[in-house]
């Protein structure tokens, strides 16, 4: 994962190469670090900030990243300075370098950044009821419609993402080459991918003809990335190392894939993954709350099937990496990513059945707040 042991001292090195408004006084490590490495600054006043080195085996273009970051949260700011709000909890603000750049590239080719800390913040690592679900949905609704009059190009920092087109090559090639030798054994499996492919590509060919519109999109939906005031309201998302020009339906899809899961990713027991209608009801309200105003109806009307065409997806990853050796995923045992596949599949199961009331709820929602619009 492009990840080496990293001393104190050099943090505090690094950071002295970023340009802030005070000196840094102590750096400790911050969080889990799954993906970046991240630490917590500390100055001799109340401000903090937050150094964090990218993971460049996941992110191959990090200042085309960087540059995406710095304009759209630009944008975010310059809009909530205009509406009275206060910028900085408005969204994250990177410091630049004594050179200028808002990037650091170090002696061992890892790119740091640093950021502004909002304090007084609250973080929620899951939706574990429908009103944290309705929060979640606000967050992402919430962003969405401060950028969706950004019309800047943004850097494509993960190529091929959410593009089943792009996946449907890479499982073309993994079922001819059958790495691991288990390609005879999946034919239940495979049907599953293949009788879908038909829906899926007609759904693709509407973001790529543009009758669903590119957008920014988040393209990391889940409610840790969002943070809270002290009295539970929405302040900003975070994490905006995926922001990229795409359909902001995925950004919808993926959250309901994972919000309204009644189990885990990998629960064994099929028949206890269920598509969670309460959690979608309420993610649906929270999310359209905001982006009713910005959404066409054409966008409106597929929310639904994102979810479905997401889940989708992600069933067909799993199985593509256990087709080819595991070689993507961090597995526990041999059988895990088949696991995965099947409690993902039964999720889009679920959704599949439960889709006419997905739609019917969508569709009440939107028609409610649009109503409540024009009496106001």
């Amino acid at each position: 994962m492009n990840r080496y042991f990293i001393c104190m001292e050099e943090t505090h090195s690094i950071v002295r190469q970023f340009a802030l408004p005070e000196p840094p006084t102590n750096v400790t490590p911050l969080g889990e670090g799954f993906i970046n490495d991240t630490y917590l600054v500390d100055t001799e006043s109340e401000v903090k900030y937050v150094l964090q080195r990218k993971n460049g085996y996941i992110f191959k273009n990090i200042p085309g990243m960087v540059d995406n970051i710095c304009n759209v949260t630009q944008h975010i700011r310059k809009k909530a300075a205009a509406q009275g709000l206060d910028p900085e909890r408005s969204t994250i603000r990177l410091y630049p370098t004594w050179d200028g750049k808002f990037y650091f590239l170090d002696n061992k080719q890892s790119y740091w950044v640093c950021m502004y800390y909002i304090p007084d913040t609250i973080c929620y690592d899951v939706a574990s009821s429908p009103q944290l679900a309705w929060s979640g949905g606000a967050g992402i609704g919430l962003f969405q419609e401060q950028v969706a009059d950004f019309t800047d190009d943004l850097a494509e920092v993960l190529p091929g993402f959410h593009d089943i087109r792009y996946r449907f090559g890479q499982w073309e090639a993994a079922l001819a080459e059958n790495r691991a030798g288990k390609v005879s054994a999946l034919a239940r499996e495979i049907d599953w991918i293949e009788q879908r492919k038909e829906e899926m590509l007609a759904f693709k060919v509407l973001i790529e003809n543009q009758t669903i519109p590119s957008r920014v999109s988040h393209n990391d939906t889940k409610i840790s990335n969002i943070l809270f005031d002290k009295n539970g309201e929405v302040l900003c998302v975070i994490d905006l190392d995926t922001l990229m020009k795409s359909s902001v339906l995925y950004d919808y899809g993926d959250a309901i894939r994972s919000y309204t899961n009644t189990a885990t990713e990998d629960e064994p027991q099929t028949n206890k993954i269920a598509v969670n209608l309460p959690f979608f009801e309420a993610y649906t309200q929270g999310y359209l709350s905001y982006a009713h105003r910005f959404l066409t109806q054409t966008e409106v009307e597929w929310l639904p099937f994102a979810a479905k065409y997401i889940t989708y997806e992600q069933t067909l990853r799993f199985l593509m990496d256990y087709i080819d050796g595991n070689r993507y995923y961090k597995i526990r045992h041999p059988e895990h990513n088949l696991v995965r596949t099947h409690a993902q599949y039964a999720l889009l199961q679920s959704m599949e059945k439960a889709y006419p009331q997905m739609q019917a709820v969508v569709s009440e929602i939107y028609l409610s707040l649009h109503f409540q619009n024009k009496i106001l």
